[in-house]
């Protein structure tokens, strides 16, 4: 957090504190450290770092979206904070700070060749094999099924409503079967 500035916002509800981080990630370039949940109260603090201007952008812009769920408690912005503040700041409560253990890099957690990436993706993969006869015939009754196209009764006469009619919606009233019946009438 060298150089950069810090930025809180305090909210009510995880909901708007999700809203106050989602629309201050977005407002500018900026990196969000994480959120704290208080102890009661149901208070969240949004903590956001990176350069003055940017993280005064993202406080007002969380701050205004965050208001439109719930309230918005505070909100500071620390241009230049202290060294000592650093432990404060990520915190064992501080969500979403996780950062890799200092023996690993990340190259060495990376496969390092295209067969090494695939038999990572495909360690846990399993196939089932079937020979039997019984499992290929349901299989390819279910493809059976699938292809079967479903005939509608939508082309019915909506006048008199007899399949027989070979009159269809947007026809002239005189093709339908029924017509002259019901002029009678």
């Amino acid at each position: 957090m060298d150089k950069n500035a810090l930025g809180l916002i305090e909210v009510v509800g995880l909901a708007a504190g999700m809203e106050a981080a989602d629309a201050a990630v977005k407002a500018a370039n900026i990196e969000l450290v994480g959120y704290e949940l208080t102890k009661g109260g149901g208070m969240v603090v949004i903590k956001l770092s990176g350069d003055v201007g940017a993280v005064t952008a993202a406080v007002d812009a969380g701050a205004a979206a965050a208001s439109r769920i719930n309230q918005v408690y505070a909100t500071h912005v620390i241009p230049r904070p202290a060294g000592g503040l650093e432990k404060i700041i990520t915190t064992n409560e501080t969500v979403g700070n996780k950062a890799l253990p200092e023996e690993t890099s990340p190259l060495e957690i990376m496969p390092t060749t295209p067969t090494e990436q695939a038999d990572s993706i495909f360690a846990n993969v399993t196939i089932e094999e079937s020979n039997n006869a019984l499992d290929l015939a349901n299989d390819t009754a279910d493809i059976d099924q699938v292809k079967e196209p479903k005939i509608s009764q939508s082309h019915v006469c909506n006048l008199c409503g007899d399949p027989a009619c070979p009159r269809k919606k947007g026809d002239p009233r005189v093709s339908c079967i029924h017509y002259q019946n019901k002029e009678d009438e």
